[in-house]
């Protein structure tokens, strides 16, 4: 059984008050909270078992990388990788999907030829493509969701051309909680040829992943996200499309030898993890995933369903209050604002008064904003240590705020 009050146990900061009220932490799509066995082991490799990875032939050295690399091999598990090859560290979604552009489709796009983009996604999925497009003059072509926050295959078909490379899309939205069937999508455009990259940052969190099932080259999430420590990443990379890239970062690791007149290169993926990498974040990152492979999965997305169709009837009944997408098969996160009445920064510095915890803002998101019209909104999203409870307080904050602004 799926016992929420046992699992809060789990995480000391949800005890916390905030304004002499209890916190109620709804801010789970920008970071999530941390059980007690990542911060242990992450506290315990300080203080018992550090040392550099890979380099070193002495206990320490041996021990930090037994363990560093025991969560590759966990990783690849969590996705249903197939090699340990295809699984790169990372500091966070953000430097994969940089890689991704500067290491993979430098190198293999051309004057001309285009990558589509959702309106759906985070900055974190656009910029670097800005990037490459004032490198390689390549073009970017845009897919607007439909008013579930959905964007099918369908969708994307109608925008392919002959000058087609990639497809760059979210597997959930992070403003809306909308799922995007990424297998029925990238096993389409496998067929054509073309390279699909995948931003799991917000699915990661709430779904199974199987990579080999999906069919996609790429597929990134971030560690913080899943319970687990900040600059921690993971990249998955198809074997096949390891063999067209080049590195992204030179330095230590990435390197098996090194003269005055040439460079020989490691194997993936120390080929793109140079640098010392984040030794304790990595260890704590695979602390996560045993936290989060505790539980029957399925148990925990029937929660998180029900406790999403309880917010959602909630928020419903608030007609004054406006809402983004609130689809039926949308989970986890819900965009709301007051059109006219009150700032998206307002109301969240208000229910914060009330010890509610929500992101205001534009959620690195700006083209999806545009697109439903409005600057920013708030946004409140869930975990599996929320309860109904919470939901609650929330709905009596935000009619405190229409009290407030009238």
């Amino acid at each position: 059984m799926f016992d929420v009050l046992e699992i809060r146990k789990e995480f000391p900061i949800l005890a916390k008050k905030v304004n002499d009220k209890p916190l109620v932490y709804l801010d789970n799509g920008a970071s999530s909270q941390k059980p007690i066995s990542v911060i242990e082991t992450i506290k315990n490799c300080y203080e018992n078992e550090y040392s550099n990875v890979h380099r070193g032939l002495h206990f320490l050295s041996n021990l930090a990388t037994e363990k560093f690399e025991a969560v590759r091999e966990k990783t690849r598990s969590f996705l249903g990788a197939a090699y340990l090859e295809e699984i790169i560290f990372t500091s966070g979604s953000t430097e994969a999907l940089n890689l991704v552009s500067y290491a993979w489709a430098n190198q293999n796009l051309e004057y001309g030829d285009e990558i589509i983009l959702s309106t759906l996604e985070h900055h974190a999925n656009i910029v670097p493509w800005h990037f490459l497009r004032s490198r390689k003059n390549v073009k970017l072509v845009w897919i607007d969701p439909d008013e579930n926050g959905q964007i099918s295959f369908e969708m994307i078909e109608k925008k392919i051309s002959s000058k087609t490379k990639m497809v760059c899309i979210t597997h959930m939205s992070n403003v809306f909680g909308s799922i995007i069937d990424v297998k029925t999508i990238c096993q389409n455009l496998k067929k054509r040829g073309i390279v699909t990259v995948l931003d799991g940052s917000q699915a990661i969190v709430h779904l199974e992943v199987d990579v080999k099932s999906i069919g996609c080259d790429f597929y990134t999430f971030t560690g913080h996200k899943l319970f687990g420590p900040t600059g921690t990443g993971v990249l998955y990379v198809n074997k096949k499309r390891i063999e067209e890239m080049v590195p992204f970062i030179g330095g230590g690791e990435m390197i098996k030898n090194v003269s005055k007149d040439d460079v020989t290169f490691n194997q993936s993926p120390f080929l793109f993890e140079a640098g010392t990498p984040g030794i304790a974040e990595i260890i704590g990152l695979g602390a996560a995933i045993d936290f989060v492979l505790s539980f029957d999965r399925k148990s925990v997305l029937e929660y998180e369903i029900s406790l999403s169709e309880y917010a959602r009837a909630k928020l419903q009944r608030l007609d004054w209050l406006a809402k983004h997408s609130f689809h039926s098969d949308n989970l986890a996160i819900f965009s709301f604002s007051m059109e006219g009445i009150a700032h998206a920064h307002d109301m969240a510095t208000i229910l914060d008064a009330n010890g509610v915890a929500v992101r205001s803002g534009h959620h690195c998101a700006q083209p999806l904003m545009k697109f439903i019209g409005v600057p920013a909104t708030c946004r409140a999203s869930l975990a599996l240590y929320n309860t109904q409870e919470e939901i609650d307080m929330l709905i009596e904050s935000l009619e405190k705020c229409k009290k407030l602004f009238g």
